[in-house]
């Protein structure tokens, strides 16, 4: 029987997860696309914490009326700006089983151009 959509996505993710981990010194970026909405976090996985973190339902971002790739861009530098104010520069990039396409690659160029090196 052929798998479902998030069946082959938890598949995906289980085996980008088992190659890429967060560290104090790079920690990683992970998203999660759902239809509405783009979440992204900066988590350090060796102490369990989520050091920064942002949504396109941020007040400050859900504000702007654009589409949503530009949308996923604002909460891409908003993230990085977090996270630069944090102290990181350099991070792994976690796309979460998604394709590195539409608004998980928006995310992570605006991530770049804040000044995240990944």
């Amino acid at each position: 029987m052929a798998l479902t959509k998030n069946q082959r996505r938890t598949r995906i993710k289980n085996r980008i997860r088992k190659i890429v981990s967060g560290t104090e010194a790079r920690p990683r970026l992970t998203v999660f696309r759902s239809n509405k909405e783009i979440y992204a976090q900066i988590v350090d996985d060796v102490s369990g914490k989520t050091i920064s973190a942002a949504s396109s339902r941020d007040k400050d971002i859900s504000s702007a009326k654009v589409n949503k790739s530009e949308l996923a861009t604002l909460v891409g530098k908003a993230v990085a700006e977090k996270a630069l104010k944090a102290g990181i520069e350099t991070i792994a990039f976690d796309r979460g089983g998604y394709l590195y396409h539409g608004r998980v690659k928006s995310l992570a160029e605006g991530a770049r151009e804040a000044g995240l090196k990944f």
